[in-house]
């Protein structure tokens, strides 16, 4: 028998416990892009699907991170599902500082002129219709406009802080 926590106390539970927990958590990893002056993009692993009419989807970003202002302005986004084929990919948009639309990275210029990654297993181009602030993160809500699911392959997944494929 495992012993209960006390739940009638307010302590808050510490970042380190969160990450802990999170590492045992497998999410599916997603690019998100937009087109600002230059495009920019990063990898996330909280995209979720938040409501199928309409169709909206939500994902968080880092106020401090380099996407960020223009995501801020965007009014539109797009979210692309990696294969398990695309960890380099993953990495590249993970990387801070990284020139991530520079070789190898093959994309071109999408829909409502946003920046769509090739070879990937499916995409979206959604218009932003909220960005909540959370803590240090903002929470963007996002309609789908125009997609294509068609891409072959398996997904990527991020678990115990590396990306992984799925096992037979």
């Amino acid at each position: 028998m495992t012993a209960t926590p006390d739940l009638g106390t307010h302590r808050l539970a510490s970042p380190d416990l969160l990450r802990s927990v999170f590492r045992q958590h497998a999410a599916g990893v997603a690019v998100i892009t937009a087109r600002g002056e230059h495009p920019v993009g990063f990898t996330a692993t909280s995209l979720n699907s938040v409501a199928a009419e309409p169709p909206l989807v939500s994902f968080g970003v880092g106020v401090s991170s380099s996407s960020w202002p223009v995501v801020a302005e965007a009014e539109h986004v797009g979210v692309h599902i990696l294969g398990e084929h695309q960890a380099g990919l993953a990495a590249t948009f993970a990387r801070s500082g990284a020139d991530r639309f520079a070789p190898p990275t093959a994309w071109r210029t999408g829909p409502e002129g946003v920046p769509l990654l090739d070879g990937v297993l499916a995409w979206l181009v959604c218009r932003v219709v909220a960005r909540v602030p959370v803590a240090d993160h903002r929470l963007v809500v996002a309609q789908a406009v125009v997609g294509d699911p068609s891409g072959a392959g398996r997904p990527l997944l991020y678990h115990q802080g590396r990306f992984n494929a799925l096992r037979d």
